[in-house]
């Protein structure tokens, strides 16, 4: 298990927001991860929420090979292995139990615990695990919790996720301990099926102008 990866977080630096992708057809992979690369992003989640997923991890990984493409949705050893078999770089999990906690101790790529409360937190902390996802953000508690956990868990960075979107974004990456954010609305379930890849990277290309936080963040101390 990496419970820390430098090229990761480097890449969250530059490019802090992490698409969501819920994609169903295959095809749209090679057009999707091209139209994402093009404005600079660099980290994606594709969820396993889909038949189509693993196989669109595979072709986005293929068209687009800079980029770091994660499994998200992990919700069992199987789905881990079949993500990391699949060309993953990293794998991301909404909750957490024993027995998938066990499993991702066990891959060699990055993982990416989701917690949604301070025992949780302190839980994963005790596994090894220093970055954790938020899940769901807004609703367990977002800015207000994330900034309530930075005191006590400074050692501890988050990815927080549900119910981000432009206008609250830049809230959750101004705090300390949050090293991106990931969100669905670069690109939709209609954007893709309408293939409208310009409105994909019209709004991966604003979400870009995000980084002036990070940006400030790493200009003074950072423990990342």
């Amino acid at each position: 298990m990496r419970i820390s990866d430098p090229s990761f977080i480097d890449a969250l630096r530059a490019a802090p927001v992490i698409p969501v992708l819920t994609v169903a057809d295959i095809d749209v992979a090679e057009p999707l991860a091209l139209a994402l690369a093009r404005a600079g992003l660099l980290v994606v989640e594709v969820t396993l929420r889909t038949t189509a997923a693993l196989e669109v991890i595979r072709r986005m990984k293929n068209s687009a090979g800079h980029l770091l493409i994660g499994a998200g949705t992990v919700l069992n050893a199987g789905d881990a292995r079949a993500s990391v078999d699949a060309g993953a770089d990293f794998v991301v999990t909404p909750g957490a139990t024993s027995t998938l906690t066990s499993a991702l101790r066990n891959l060699d790529v990055l993982a990416i615990p989701g917690i949604a409360s301070a025992s949780e937190a302190m839980a994963r902390r005790e596994e090894g695990f220093t970055l954790l996802k938020l899940f769901p953000a807004e609703t367990v508690g977002g800015v207000s919790l994330l900034r309530a956990l930075a005191a006590p868990l400074p050692d501890l960075k988050f990815i927080p996720t549900g119910g981000i979107g432009p206008a609250n974004a830049a809230d959750y990456l101004a705090l300390p301990n949050v090293a991106g954010v990931g969100g669905s609305w670069i690109a939709t379930p209609m954007d893709m099926e309408t293939c409208d890849w310009s409105a994909i990277e019209n709004r991966a290309r604003a979400s870009m102008a995000l980084a002036q936080f990070t940006d400030r963040k790493f200009s003074a101390k950072s423990c990342l």
